[in-house]
């Protein structure tokens, strides 16, 4: 059995289909109730608690771990996660983790992550670590105003990173649970080239076939909306990647074709699947 944590989310719902469909059985942990493929367990627990993914990880060989908002917070202890993982006999652990550990190493929530890849690294558990840089569905904020009013509003239009579609780490993570030679592998994951907001408004468009406006917002302004969702550290360490990306943070990688023999998707590929959300 393999446990897939997020299950619901940009990345834990693709890769709970691709192990699925690879004949895997698959436990899907989220923290509410939610729909999962046939034949697919799925537990609401809370991340925060692991003694409470006691029941949950016992009998699993592989754990999927992505940490939730609330787990890069001050006084959060995810490295709780790995121990249990390992005291429950998991045998092998692939972990979300963020290409700012590497770029921006002393960020706040980029030290809580490199600690939980240490914790990882000393557990004595089969591992594989994927840091991705900024994802494609990001773009699923501007959703509502494109819908409404055919307006992406985003602050920094003309700086470009390249996003990377979590259709592509869930394939990735999904090797990586299945097969041993990326058995301490580090993979870091980028799209195939480097796209600003306003070449994402423009692919959006596209893919609508109608116009939408692009309205530049200020930092404060966009920090103002992150933090509803997020904590403020994440938030601001975000937009110091999104204002004034270093050179490691714009270039492409290898990756995502090192794993799975194929390109990273571009932008314009994760619209097309994703448009109803715009219109």
């Amino acid at each position: 059995m393999i446990v897939v944590t997020g299950a619901t989310g940009n990345v834990g719902r693709p890769l709970t289909r691709a192990l699925a469909g690879a004949g895997e059985r698959v436990t899907a942990v989220s923290r509410h109730a939610a729909a999962v493929p046939d034949g697919v367990r799925h537990v609401a627990a809370d991340l925060t608690e692991p003694a409470g993914l006691a029941p949950v990880l016992t009998g699993a060989k592989a754990l999927f771990l992505l940490l939730s908002g609330d787990l890069h917070a001050a006084g959060a202890r995810p490295g709780d996660l790995i121990a249990q993982a390992a005291s429950s006999g998991v045998r092998r652990v692939v972990l979300l983790s963020t290409l700012g550990v590497v770029t921006r190493p002393h960020g706040t929530t980029r030290v809580v992550v490199r600690a939980v890849e240490d914790a990882l690294r000393e557990s004595g558990l089969e591992w594989a670590i994927l840091r991705p840089g900024g994802f494609a569905s990001n773009a699923l904020w501007w959703a509502g105003s494109v819908r409404a009013q055919r307006v992406v509003a985003a602050p920094f239009g003309d700086v470009g990173v390249p996003i990377v579609d979590p259709a592509d780490i869930a394939d990735v993570a999904a090797a990586c649970l299945l097969e041993d030679r990326h058995t301490a592998g580090v993979y870091e994951l980028t799209g195939p080239e480097v796209i600003t907001p306003r070449g994402q408004t423009r692919a959006i468009a596209d893919a609508l076939g109608e116009p939408v406006r692009f309205q530049e917002l200020t930092r404060e302004e966009a920090r103002a909306g992150m933090t509803r969702a997020m904590p403020a550290e994440l938030a601001d360490d975000t937009l110091d990647i999104l204002g004034s990306p270093t050179p490691e943070e714009v270039r492409v990688r290898p990756d995502v074709r090192r794993v799975l023999g194929r390109d990273a998707r571009p932008f314009a590929d994760w619209v097309a699947r994703h448009i109803a959300a715009f219109r």
